[in-house]
């Protein structure tokens, strides 16, 4: 993971400058794989699957288990990562949630990590 926010006030901006900042560092001229942490109603998971499928997101294990009576669920999709286009999927993916009784607990990014040439 090249960088990640879970926290709702924290600037999209702020955190890739931090993942930039740090190791492995996050290259803003590279594809990232952009994940999104969510935590829906078992009954509404199909839904926003079907619903981010539409712009290109798919399903990934999720690592963490949700909170009760909630299903853990990771969207990830392909993308270079700026600060707009994050804050853009960001507050989509929040509001995805929220239409569906659930929870955007926040997003990371992975790139490879790119050795000496």
């Amino acid at each position: 993971m090249v960088v990640s926010s879970f926290d709702d006030v924290e600037a999209c901006s702020t955190a890739l400058e931090r993942g930039a900042a740090t190791e492995p560092a996050w290259s803003p001229e590279s594809e990232a794989v952009l994940r999104h942490h969510l935590e829906l109603p078992a009954d509404s998971v199909e839904r926003a699957i079907a619903l981010a499928a539409q712009d290109g997101y798919a399903p990934a294990q999720p690592a963490n288990p949700a909170g009760p009576g909630l299903q853990a669920v990771l969207l990830q999709r392909v993308q270079v990562l700026d600060a707009l286009h994050c804050s853009q999927e960001r507050s989509r993916m929040a509001g995805l949630a929220q239409r569906l009784g659930g929870t955007a607990l926040g997003w990371d990014a992975l790139q490879p990590e790119i050795g000496p040439g």
